[in-house]
């Protein structure tokens, strides 16, 4: 008899059908996928997880690697995004397909750009200018674009945007007024004295006001230096400093979880430039510098003269300016293109399954690429952004998901995991939601498995990427099975291979990108980009295949070749599971996630060692389960120093003058740091003596 936690609520003809589907004699995938529709809108997470348990009690993992939590249902493979393409193409299957976009790559994103509603002012003389090589490939060479206006179309009507809080109703913004908000934005910003090319930054919530600004500086021409808001006043300083911006566009304050966070003030402590400040409620809580202004008043030049005609550039001028931490010192200043967020819509096209109308939700922030992600993988794919403007946690965000109808819902794994302890979020209807996505940090199954069980048993597609990818290179699809906390394949149009510390291929080691591929950065504010990306990368022998079991081609025309070919450097572990799935394992150099933020140890160590008493730090990231990262911190002291107290000064340290989202988990105090003969930390040593322990 199957098994249930007291208190399930499934019906007894419920469970008599069920029993029948577990005894019959069909295949363990085929009785899952009979019983996911019988089963949706009457189980809990826990009561999903027990049949779930249940139905794949004699699954082999050695043999076919983790049991499915979902499988393709009709409608996936009937109208979703990528089953059309299939059928329309004439492609069997999935495989097929990610096959002809690598080998065939220009067919594809030929096909892609044209399945996109990318417009150009200047049509491009060729699909892509390889005459500097590989690694600095120049995609639409010749053309004027403003990518903004292919966030557009003809249906102005359409929603574009669903904002609200906790407190009062939902709002609606069409596609037609947040573009007259566009123009009027770009107005202003021209009759304030700023011209195309100039870096505009950003320290601002996820709001549609926020939303209009972005899209307003790049369609002025101007770019934007994206910020995020939770970084304190001298990392908004160092980001300020190196994109050379010109103005600061933030609010006075926010408000999260029932507090009011002062914004302004912590920008005026970082920087001299001049301020636009926005009202967190109907007029500002702050005095102003001389040199800075009011929003409303910024906004009142436009309305006089909006810019109803875009700024055209070429398609590799800058439009974005993101940061990602480098293994030392500032962090890499990362140029996004008007071609990069054709990258985002693509992914969110053939991953995500973003249509017309899909309502996708993904609390982010301007200043991590994802918040750029959403906004051109949403409305490129005209598809509506739901913005909810405070944490996204507690009942008020499972309210919100549920009011709003959101369809495609985009987290973190520690998000879901206070979800999970918290429970809140199972009294909501989220049946609308029909794929769920998670980046940003390795997961844990359990998490994942039970976010799917919110929504009746819906894929959770995994995405893994990078700012300097523009989106990323290995995902899922709703065309593939799907099994918690593993990705099923790479993105279309990308490829990779996994390579032992020797240079071979690998079940397991370091990921190495196969480009090229639009998205991918060619260039860094401040740092040299092919040592970066390039150099030192392993030879690939001729005759190997991709980890996806591809020929690596890296040509863009039928029979173009290039030898060698040339691997670039993005510094993640994978493992490839049995069945031909992936498992993340991590960084393989000094960066972590933490909290889905991506940050290097150097970062941390130097505020760190500023503690009193401190010799010297080093900052390790551990997933003891294969989860989302945790900090731990050794420490050497000129003094004996107690290991508790040192974690309230390291976290108040780190909260004060990087992150208050960072925070280590544990400190140990040691005498000395393992080093090698060039006397560089040897962190992986540190790692593994940690591993070791909690096993």
């Amino acid at each position: 008899m199957l098994q249930l936690n007291a208190g399930h609520r499934i019906p007894d003809k419920t469970l008599e059908q069920i029993e029948k589907i577990l005894k019959q004699d069909i295949d363990q995938t085929t009785r899952w996928s009979t019983i996911i529709p019988a089963l949706r809108g009457k189980a809990r997470p826990e009561d999903w997880r027990a049949v779930w348990e249940k139905c794949f009690a004699s699954w082999s993992v050695q043999q076919y690697g983790p049991a499915p939590m979902w499988l393709p249902e009709p409608r996936d493979l009937e109208s979703s995004n990528l089953a059309l393409w299939l059928r329309e193409a004439g492609f069997v299957d999935w495989t097929d397909f990610h096959r002809w976009s690598v080998t065939e790559r220009a067919a594809f994103w030929e096909a892609m750009v044209g399945r996109l509603p990318i417009r150009f002012q200047t049509p491009p003389q060729a699909l892509v200018d390889l005459r500097d090589g590989i690694p600095a490939p120049r995609w639409f060479p010749g053309s004027r674009m403003n990518i903004v206006e292919s966030c557009f179309d003809e249906d102005l009507d359409r929603i574009a945007i669903i904002a609200g809080g906790p407190r009062g109703p939902l709002r609606r913004m069409s596609y037609g007024e947040l573009l007259k908000r566009v123009q009027v934005i770009a107005g202003a910003i021209r009759q304030a004295g700023f011209s195309p090319g100039d870096p505009l930054a950003v320290v601002l919530p996820m709001t549609a006001e926020s939303v209009a600004i972005y899209l307003g500086a790049i369609w002025s021409g101007c770019s934007i230096v994206s910020i995020a808001d939770s970084f304190a006043a001298r990392e908004i300083a160092s980001r300020l400093r190196i994109s050379g911006a010109k103005a600061v566009f933030t609010y006075d304050a926010m408000e999260r979880g029932g507090r009011t966070i002062p914004l302004y003030p912590k920008v005026a402590e970082a920087t001299e430039l001049p301020i636009i400040a926005l009202p967190c409620d109907e007029r500002l809580t702050v005095d102003l510098r001389r040199q800075d202004g009011d929003y409303s008043t910024f906004i009142e030049r436009g309305k006089g003269e909006p810019l109803a005609v875009p700024h055209y550039a070429a398609a590799d001028g800058v439009i974005n300016i993101l940061f990602s931490s480098g293994t030392t010192g500032d962090p890499k200043a990362i140029p996004w293109t008007h071609t990069t967020p054709i990258k985002c819509a693509a992914d969110g096209y053939c991953h995500q399954d973003l249509q017309p109308g899909t309502v996708t939700c993904w609390p982010t922030n301007l200043g991590w690429m994802m918040g750029p992600f959403l906004i051109f993988a949403t409305m490129i794919n005209r598809g509506t952004m739901a913005l909810y403007e405070d944490a996204p946690v507690g009942s008020g965000f499972g309210r919100f998901v549920q009011d709003a109808g959101v369809q495609m819902l985009g987290v973190i794994p520690t998000l879901v995991k206070s979800w999970r302890a918290a429970r809140d979020m199972e009294a909501f209807d989220w049946s609308r939601i029909h794929v769920f996505s998670s980046t940003g940090e390795s997961s844990q199954p359990d998490d994942m498995f039970y976010l799917s069980s919110l929504a009746g048993m819906r894929p959770v597609i995994e995405y893994c990427g990078g700012t300097e990818i523009g989106g990323g290179y290995i995902s899922s699809t709703v065309v593939q099975p799907n099994a918690p906390s593993t990705f099923s394949t790479a993105v279309v149009g990308l490829d990779f291979v996994i390579l032992d510390e020797a240079g071979q291929a690998a079940t397991e080691g370091e990921l190495f990108l196969l480009p090229p591929s639009i998205g991918l950065s060619t260039r860094l504010l401040n740092r040299d980009h092919f040592e970066t990306y390039f150099s030192g990368t392993p030879q690939i022998p001729s005759g190997m295949t991709s980890a996806s079991g591809n020929a690596i081609r890296q040509g863009l025309r039928t029979g173009e070749q290039v030898e060698p070919p040339v691997l670039r450097r993005h510094g993640d572990h994978f493992r490839r599971l049995a069945g031909g799935q992936f498992a993340a394992g991590g960084r393989v150099d000094d960066t972590m996630n933490l909290g889905g933020i991506k940050v290097s140890s150097a970062e941390l160590e130097r505020v760190m060692n500023e503690v009193e008493g401190i010799r010297e730090t080093a900052a390790i990231a551990v997933a003891t389960r294969g989860g989302p990262e945790e900090l731990v911190v050794f420490a050497v002291c000129h003094r004996p120093r107690d290991a508790a107290e040192l974690l309230a000064a390291f976290n108040a340290r780190l909260k004060s003058e990087l992150n208050p989202l960072f925070r280590a988990k544990e400190v140990r105090v040691v005498d000395s740091l393992p080093r090698t003969a060039s006397n560089k930390v040897m962190r992986r040593l540190l790692r593994d003596s940690l591993l070791q322990s909690t096993q």
